[in-house]
């Protein structure tokens, strides 16, 4: 999936986040949302927990794991299974400050 920054027409990214800590799920979706608005970035973001992530995968792009929820990563690829979904582990870096822009550069490097 390539996803050109700047252009009008771009394709739809949907992708889930999942940190099983709230609020800071709530803050990060809100600031990554935030940073794809300032980009022009027509971006869905899903926040939920771990419980859930099996129910999304046919409707995501891509799927960010907290770094807390590292433990977690090969449950996930089996949820993903043949499903063309882009697993990402969050960097410490951002996470832990919740910045939604490092976030989204970190997502959009990875499924470019």
């Amino acid at each position: 999936m390539k996803i050109e920054l700047g252009e009008k027409n771009l394709k739809k990214l949907m992708f889930y986040l999942c940190v099983d800590l709230e609020p800071a799920q709530d803050f990060m979706a809100a600031n990554i949302r935030k940073a794809a608005a300032e980009k022009g970035l027509d971006i869905k973001i899903t926040a939920r927990g771990e419980s859930e992530i099996e129910n999304y995968i046919d409707d995501i792009d891509a799927l960010m794991v907290g770094p807390h929820l590292a433990y977690i990563l090969d449950e996930v690829e089996e949820f993903v299974g043949d499903a063309p979904v882009k697993v990402i582990l969050m960097k410490p870096e951002y996470y832990a400050t919740l910045n939604g822009k490092q976030a989204l550069d970190h997502l959009l490097e990875e499924v470019q």
